[in-house]
């Protein structure tokens, strides 16, 4: 498989799954709830997106680092809210 078509694979994945947060960021927002979302598994979660950052930068794959950073922000944000919302 190509470069250019193993990256486009790796963007139309991690899009994928980061646009899965969408909805329960919408939700948490809207319902100012986060009682059902469980604070030590969305922490955990951003410590491993965090290190799926990191990894991407050590070997130069760009679609590691750019999907982990938008999934970092949104599963901040509902961290934040759960927070917030307590």
């Amino acid at each position: 498989m190509g470069t250019e078509l193993t990256n486009l694979l790796g963007l139309i994945a991690g899009t994928l799954t980061t646009i899965a947060f969408l909805p329960q960021l919408l939700k948490t927002w809207k319902s100012k709830s986060a009682k059902d979302v469980s604070f030590v598994m969305m922490a955990t979660f951003c410590l491993g997106v965090f290190l799926w950052i990191v990894y991407g930068l050590a070997i130069g794959a760009m679609p590691i680092i750019v999907c982990n950073v938008v999934t970092l922000v949104l599963a901040l944000m509902i961290l934040i809210l759960k927070i917030r919302y307590r």
